[in-house]
């Protein structure tokens, strides 16, 4: 059995303590909880009879424990997974792994030093949609690859960023881009592959945050193909839509639903005897934005230090989206294309105020 430590008990940490904590994952469990405002750790640790912490030192040096999940502000993935790395636990940390490419390449960093694994979350890759979809594009169904797209249409209130006065700051979340469409991020570049260039545009429609809630990105691909990103917070009065949809000379591909899960077209110019049974045997229904892909990626991670299985997202992997998304806030600030691994300038994202 994996024993499992939570860092960070906030909006997210429910999802992974109700998993870890009411033995969902075959072969895992919750052992302890730990977050900076003791009352939310208690929280939790009052639902699954686990302790709680409020230094996650004190954590580390009481409780044994085999993985450390990390669920603190974005802006402070860096320091609590470098600083919890010695240890010699591995490490599951949220998205986006970091807000800047030097504190991923420091987690990364910290983490082969100690000899222990960098887990990146990234649940929507294990959506049963869009699972037959990547096996779609590794069979070459598509052919030529034309346009891929991502639409991120959700409504977070301005109650939502009030709960918590790091919600869409520069230094510990940026906006709809870091914390919303990440994954969505992710998924565009895993299915259409490396991005060559970006050109973004971004507004505060109706949130009153120091970063986006809306935006808009043209991308080139290396292979040629178009691609655009289309995210927000500002819909209203409830969440429409996390879709992606992959267009290619043979092929064309979209999933909708609000969190990447209902197949919605699925055509290819030559039909396989299975094509039939798509559209029903490949969408779910999920009860919330987050999905059922946590269960499944939970399960990958086990499998992972079980069987020695290569984590399908691992601190390099993690790092692409994450340097995609520097570009794109690049693009939006100078106002111009912008090329992915160039050197830039620094972005106001992951950046403290003086």
């Amino acid at each position: 059995m994996l024993r499992f430590s939570l860092v960070g008990c906030g909006r997210i940490a429910k999802r992974h303590s109700e998993l870890l904590g009411h033995g969902a994952i075959d072969g895992a469990q919750l052992v302890a909880v730990c977050d900076v405002n003791l009352a939310k750790a208690e929280a939790i640790s009052a639902q699954f009879d686990v302790p709680a912490f409020s230094d996650f030192h004190d954590m580390m040096k009481t409780v044994d424990c085999d993985v450390v999940v990390v669920l603190t502000e974005s802006g402070h993935h860096a320091e609590h997974v470098v600083a919890l790395a010695p240890y010699g636990k591995h490490i599951v940390v949220e998205k986006p792994m970091a807000l800047t490419l030097e504190s991923a390449d420091a987690m990364i960093s910290a983490c082969s030093d100690a000899g222990v694994q960098l887990f990146v979350v990234k649940q929507n890759r294990f959506n049963v949609p869009v699972v037959k979809l990547r096996e779609a594009v590794d069979l070459g169904r598509f052919g030529k690859l034309t346009m891929g797209t991502v639409r991120v249409r959700w409504c977070r209130d301005q109650r939502y960023y009030d709960q918590d006065d790091w919600r869409g700051t520069w230094a510990l979340d940026g906006g709809v881009l870091t914390n919303q469409a990440s994954h969505h991020v992710d998924l565009l570049e895993w299915m259409m592959g490396p991005v060559e260039s970006v050109f973004a545009h971004s507004s505060r429609a109706l949130a009153k945050i120091e970063a986006e809630d809306t935006a808009a990105v043209v991308l080139r691909f290396r292979s040629g193909a178009l691609g655009l990103i289309e995210a927000t917070t500002a819909i209203r009065p409830k969440d429409l839509e996390g879709s992606i949809s992959v267009l290619g000379e043979t092929g064309s591909v979209e999933i909708g639903g609000f969190a990447v899960n209902q197949m919605k077209v699925w055509n290819f110019v030559d039909a396989r005897p299975d094509d039939a049974e798509v559209m029903t045997r490949f969408s779910v229904n999920p009860p919330n934005v987050y999905g059922f892909g946590h269960q499944a990626y939970y399960d990958h991670v086990v499998s992972c230090l079980r069987n020695g299985d290569a984590p399908s997202v691992d601190g390099k992997e993690g790092r692409k989206s994450l340097e995609l998304i520097n570009a794109i806030y690049e693009s939006i600030e100078s106002g111009k294309e912008v090329r992915v691994g160039s050197v830039r300038h620094q972005t106001r994202l992951g950046q403290r105020r003086p």
